[in-house]
């Protein structure tokens, strides 16, 4: 974060600095509220800090809510004091950061209030580039769970892994490199399913399976298992605000889709200054 922050106030004030903000006397204080303007959820409070820290650690912040909470229409999330130049500087990029990972937020609260089965509702490795580590903690500000973080994290044998190497042989050689590690297998048809199965992995992702193959997908895992240890059960493809509800309740142990964060909208949070008469002591 501290170098995504980094990088965000470098584009934003290269190569002169703030050139208004600039025009503002030094000794100028200002009180700032953060004001989110629709309803929503919030997150991306330490990318604020971490903001204000980098552009004039002075400046005091204190929030009014705590990260995952839904706040309502107008309400206050936090007020600033401090410098009024700094201020202004730091603004656009800690909001940006704000109502952006508050979008997130917002959206994967949708999803998991849209769920009401038991299924967990997990995000995916979709996400922009160099922004993932912030993108995953918003999401599970919204109330999910994340998926694996890298390709590093376990063994995810997809469907184009498996053009060129077959499920048994993919689990055993994944075993025998990483003992470990967990292994992840994608099937989108119930021979592959029942493959996964017998080679014992940890988890199978059933992919662009509607809620009744689900189903049947299901219980063929149960039955094969009843002598072995039961897979986890992941849904993906195709989930939307439309479809997510009846995927919850077709037994399955997670639901995964990359809608939780790629094209949520943006959720509108302002900051609205006072300037205070009390000159800054340097």
């Amino acid at each position: 974060m501290i170098d995504v922050v980094r990088r965000a106030l470098v584009e934003d004030l290269t190569p002169l600095g703030d050139l208004s903000a600039s025009l503002v006397p030094d000794s100028t204080l200002a009180t700032a509220k953060i004001v989110a303007r629709p309803e929503g959820v919030i997150a991306g409070t330490a990318c604020v800090a971490e903001t204000l820290r980098q552009v004039d650690p002075t400046v005091d912040l204190e929030w009014s809510v705590d990260e995952g909470v839904v706040v309502d229409a107008g309400q206050t999330l936090g007020t600033l004091r401090g410098s009024l130049e700094s201020i202004l500087i730091a603004e656009r990029t800690a909001l940006n950061f704000m109502m952006y990972l508050s979008g997130i937020a917002t959206n994967t609260r949708r999803y998991v209030d849209a769920a009401t089965g038991p299924a967990q509702v997990w995000d995916t490795r979709k996400t922009t580039p160099g922004l993932r580590s912030l993108e995953k903690a918003a999401v599970r500000a919204g109330g999910a769970r994340n998926h694996r973080g890298n390709l590093s994290d376990w063994i995810m044998l997809k469907d184009n892994h498996l053009t060129g190497l077959s499920i048994a042989d993919g689990v055993i050689e994944a075993r025998r490199r990483w003992p470990a590690r967990t292994i992840h297998v994608e099937a989108d048809r119930l021979e592959h399913v029942d493959a996964a199965v017998h080679a014992d992995v940890d988890a199978i992702l059933l992919d662009n399976m509607d809620p009744e193959r689900l189903r049947d997908a299901v219980s063929l895992v149960d039955e094969l298992s009843k002598n072995r240890r039961r897979p986890l059960l992941e849904a993906s493809g195709g989930i939307d605000l439309t479809t997510i509800d009846a995927v919850s309740h077709t037994g399955v142990d997670m639901i995964s889709t990359s809608k939780l964060s790629f094209g949520a909208p943006t959720l509108d949070i302002g900051l609205d200054i006072s300037p205070s008469q009390t000159p800054i002591d340097r």
